[in-house]
């Protein structure tokens, strides 16, 4: 056992993708009370201070269920306060980016589809192992969508989002 994940399981217990304080530490900070705030970036943190400031939930939790604390953890369904322990996984930070959801500035409303105005047709683009890849044009939509699709699942395995949270 770690002695992060000692220290963890001496502050809290978990349940359900919540951690709750074990001892009183302060007025905000009671025995029994979920412990964390919800930040402005969808995150749980929660603020313990010999760590030297605030620390995401989903951190905590991975490092109490697992000993280690990786250097990313993905939210399998994509959601960013769902904390249990059956939503977290390890991932590489390009597992982690595979698995978002769709760019709030996506003009196609397809992930990965972009519009091609000089061949006036649809291509689908997406990164693979740190690299653009070309996958082709198409002048329907759909069909396009759909290539997309296929080439999230080929590429990105168990990682692939297809642009909405699961």
């Amino acid at each position: 056992m770690s002695q992060l994940q000692q220290r963890y399981l001496e502050l809290f217990d978990y349940a359900d993708g919540k951690l709750y304080w074990r001892e009183n530490r302060g007025s905000q900070k009671c025995k029994g009370k979920v412990a964390g705030t919800l930040c402005n970036n969808g995150y749980i943190r929660v603020r313990v201070r010999e760590f030297g400031g605030a620390v995401s939930v989903h951190r905590v939790i991975y490092c109490m269920q697992h000993g280690y604390m990786p250097d990313f953890i993905d939210h399998i369904n994509g959601n960013k306060d769902d904390n249990r322990i059956e939503n977290l996984r390890p991932a590489t930070k390009t597992e982690n980016n595979q698995n978002c959801k769709m760019r709030s500035n996506n003009t196609t409303g397809h992930k990965n589809v972009h519009w091609y105005k000089r061949n006036k047709k649809w291509g689908v683009l997406l990164n693979v192992e740190k690299k653009k890849k070309f996958i082709g044009m198409f002048e329907d939509l759909e069909l396009a969508q759909l290539v997309a699709m296929e080439a999230r699942n080929k590429y990105h395995g168990v990682y692939a989002n297809h642009g909405v949270t699961k």
